[in-house]
């Protein structure tokens, strides 16, 4: 199918920045959207950022303004600039990709999730 490897997580100061990478690869056929999500200790999974194919762009309200997420489609790679970090943005951050694969002769729809990187922000 369609795996994802993300990069770029670590360790930042409160008001640092990060900028996360995550690359698809497979036999992709297209790629409709990408996006990252998080996930804190002892908390459900959250919507951080999406990019559609069409460049439509959806955030978080608790990061508009801060995070900007943008797509390389020539590289089929996504990534998310994370600017003024508080360390309530610290949590196991996850991208996600959906769209079309080649399988046999022709194409399924694929939804892949990546394995996970961790941001922490220290205060």
């Amino acid at each position: 199918q369609v795996q994802l490897v993300e990069s770029g997580g670590g360790l930042v100061q409160a008001g640092g920045s990060l900028r996360l990478s995550c690359a698809a690869s497979g036999r992709i056929f297209s790629i409709t959207a990408m996006g990252w999500y998080r996930q804190a200790p002892g908390k459900q999974r959250e919507l951080v950022a999406t990019s559609t194919s069409g460049r439509s762009t959806n955030y978080a309200d608790s990061v508009k303004g801060r995070f900007t997420i943008s797509r390389d489609n020539a590289k089929n790679t996504v990534y998310l600039q994370m600017n003024s970090l508080k360390p309530e943005d610290t949590a196991v951050y996850y991208c996600n990709a959906g769209g079309k694969y080649y399988r046999g002769y022709g194409t399924a729809d694929f939804d892949s999730w990546g394995q996970g990187t961790q941001v922490t922000v220290s205060s």
